[in-house]
């Protein structure tokens, strides 16, 4: 599924001329108008020709009951039916944070694509998705969403899902375009300022990646870039979107932002609201029901004119004829059940759960769990899921099927391992206790402790912004008293985002950090633990110290006084270490992994040209393992100030314990330049320093020359 080519498009495009010419202005209007499930939505809206889009619709049963109202109309134009479908439908994969972890693009695609098989199945065809937002502040709670903190990596994730999903069968909404994720102080909606340069080079690529990879629509952002409103900024929307980029689907707001103009300051009432959005290139009005009311007096008023109306229905027409939904079959209540939590999707939730899952920490190799020990102790409300409240639950197709982190453990450790268990808190969110002395009892009775901790409820996701990045509630209490006993603690985090572990990571003896796993999280984090697996999930996101040193990232530029022996007037802070605690890129693994023999295929290349770059990478542990080989590469000298890192490849190989492998990723000259400004894009000749490795502080090094000729 996706854009059709050559003939087919012109026929599509004539499809839309004929269709146009029909419709009433009402009609028009009709197709830009999104509304959804819940109070106030009225179904005589869409029987009157008068609803382009609903979303929230997932019982299959009132999913054909919108479609057919569509199809009965005059026009017959049939719904796009839309969904937050972020990370699953019936089977949960890891949050989206969390598959980038997995730096494994094939398996990301996979995930989406479930996803939207599942989604397809239960009559949905739009997904509100895949969130590409850059952000290097883990305060803003939507992180979760994202890909992390680097254009490259971030890219790479943004086609592999968009692929995903749209082989699904749901069309795309890349989003928020453009800068959501640069909130000033991580708070969510505020104001974000990004220089042109860092806009192209940093914000902008992933959305260019997903859509070269097909998607076929976007949403706008809530913020105001640069104080002009996300939702009524031609330059972006429209000069560059559908301009220089050539985009052919189409723009939505997201929900109510075209009302919200008025609280931006730029429209006096709806009406002006309406009339900014649609000029400036947004051509669906997601719940505000705005162009409902006043699109229509605003085009007879001659203040928007006809054309520009009749090219947003025309992009929205595009995406139904493109999608094929004039001609797709109706959804069967009856047979979707049976598509759901297929086992081949539950297959991949679980290899995305283990790939994803991060070991942070393993100092005496704690971890896997050693014969000599003979009692557990599963600690944390955490560990047994309770019914997470999701978009899909009102579908009737069934709970997703979980694993409790204590059975899991039970049925992997051999028959002689006691496993004892106690929530300590109320619920997962970790507010209040139930029973702290029951939980440090257990602890204190046994060989080693499993504390299964992190953010829950109202603790993440969209509105969850905080200036704390400490464990919630009083389970850092739970975790002193812990470690008080004098067991060893592995502590297992679910979290939407990097917290700041500095205490932990001095005082527990292992940390195994995921971003929620989704249908599959626990099983795979007790083959973790037990040794099953390998981990071999890496930082999307670098982990602060401390909340003071956000933003903190890897890719920074040098400055002119950098930290050399951490004397006062150098660029340090006084009561911190610059580094973050866990750089960007970095995963521990029950192998270890050297490196050597750094080469690149010839000395130079041209401003045009491609190299070979290779390194030999050996397993040099007991156990098979997977290694994330990272390239980076550094330009010490050019026309503008260059990042001291920045990652343009990497690739993730399983090696055999004691396998060397000839490891080698393609280096494109053309792709190794920065923006100014003005947005021009400029490739400078001269040195380029090449950095491989398992993070992005590897030290092991090449290099090769940048020629004109």
């Amino acid at each position: 599924m996706g854009w059709k080519t050559g003939g087919e498009a012109a026929a599509i495009e004539r499809r839309i001329d004929g269709l146009l010419k029909q419709m009433t202005l009402d009609e028009k209007v009709g197709q830009l108008h999104l509304s959804g499930r819940g109070d106030g939505f009225d179904i005589e809206q869409i029987k009157a020709g008068r609803m382009g889009a609903v979303m929230n619709f997932v019982v299959p049963a009132e999913v054909l009951t919108v479609q057919k109202a569509a199809r009965a109309t005059r026009l017959k134009i049939p719904l796009i039916i839309g969904l937050d479908a972020v990370h699953g439908f019936s089977t949960y994969f890891p949050l989206p944070l969390g598959q980038a972890a997995t730096w494994n693009p094939a398996l990301i695609e996979e995930a989406a694509y479930w996803t939207g098989r599942e989604a397809s199945a239960a009559g949905i065809n739009w997904t509100f998705a895949p969130m590409v937002d850059i952000s290097r502040d883990p305060r803003w709670g939507r992180v979760l969403e994202g890909a992390g903190e680097d254009a490259y990596l971030g890219s790479v994730v943004a086609a592999a899902r968009t692929r995903g999903y749209q082989r699904g069968g749901v069309a795309t909404s890349v989003k928020h375009f453009v800068g959501y994720g640069a909130a000033e102080a991580g708070r969510d909606y505020n104001s974000t300022w990004i220089p042109t340069s860092q806009l192209f080079d940093l914000y902008l690529p992933p959305f260019k990646a997903s859509f070269e990879a097909g998607s076929m629509t976007a949403m706008a952002a809530f913020n105001a870039l640069n104080g002009v409103p996300a939702t009524a900024h031609k330059g972006m929307l429209t000069d560059l979107l559908r301009g220089k980029w050539g985009f052919k689907g189409f723009v939505t707001s997201d929900f109510g932002s075209i009302t919200e103009l008025r609280l931006h300051g730029i429209a006096k009432d709806d009406a002006e609201a309406a009339r900014k959005a649609l000029l400036a290139g947004i051509d669906m009005d997601m719940m505000g029901n705005v162009y409902h009311k006043h699109l229509a007096g605003e085009v007879t008023a001659g203040r928007v004119p006809m054309k520009a109306l009749d090219e947003a229905v025309r992009r929205v027409l595009r995406v139904k004829f493109h999608l094929g939904l004039f001609e797709r079959a109706d959804v069967d209540p009856a047979a979707a059940p049976a598509l759901m939590q297929t086992q081949a999707a539950r297959d991949v939730a679980l290899k995305a759960a283990q790939d994803g899952a991060m070991l942070l920490k393993n100092a005496n190799e704690t971890l896997p769990i050693g014969a000599t020990v003979k009692s557990v102790a599963v600690i944390g409300a955490m560990a047994v899921p309770e019914d997470e409240r999701v978009w899909t639950d009102p579908a009737g197709l069934g709970r997703r099927v979980v694993q409790a982190l204590p059975e899991a453990l039970k049925q992997r450790l051999p028959a002689d391992v006691s496993v004892a268990y106690e929530p300590a808190f109320t619920k997962a969110c970790g507010t209040e206790f139930a029973d702290k002395d029951a939980a440090v009892r257990a602890a204190a009775a046994s060989d080693l402790v499993v504390a299964m901790l992190g953010e829950d409820c109202e603790f993440m996701g969209e509105g969850a912004s905080r200036t704390k990045l400490d464990l919630p509630g009083v389970q850092q209490e739970l975790l002193e008293a812990l470690v008080a006993t004098g067991k060893p603690v592995v502590l297992v985090l679910a979290t939407g985002r990097p917290l700041v572990l500095t205490w932990a990571d001095a005082h527990v003896a292992a940390i195994l950090q995921t971003f929620h796993g989704g249908t599959e999280g626990r099983a795979a984090i007790a083959d973790i633990l037990t040794g099953k697996v390998n981990p071999s999930g890496r930082v999307p996101m670098s982990f602060p110290r401390s909340v003071g040193q956000i933003p903190v990232y890897y890719d920074q530029l040098p400055t002119g006084r950098p930290q050399k022996i951490r004397q006062r007037y150098e660029s340090i802070y006084i009561d911190e270490a610059n580094e973050p605690l866990y750089p960007f890129g970095h995963g521990l693994s029950y192998s270890r992994f050297t490196y050597a023999n750094a080469r690149v295929s010839k000395p130079s290349m041209p401003l045009d040209g491609t190299v070979e770059v290779s390194v030999d990478v050996t397993n040099a542990g007991a156990r098979d393992g997977q290694e994330v080989v990272q390239l980076y590469i550094r330009q010490p000298v050019a026309s503008r100030s260059r990042p001291v890192r920045e990652l343009k490849a990497f690739d993730k190989v399983l090696l055999r314990a004691g396998e060397t492998r000839s490891v080698r990723l393609r280096l494109d000259a053309a792709k190794l330049g920065a923006h100014d400004e003005n947005g021009r894009y400029k490739v400078d000749p001269g040195q380029i320093e090449i950095y491989l490795g398992g993070s992005s502080q590897t030290s092991v090094m090449t290099q090769v020359l940048l020629t004109t000729s």
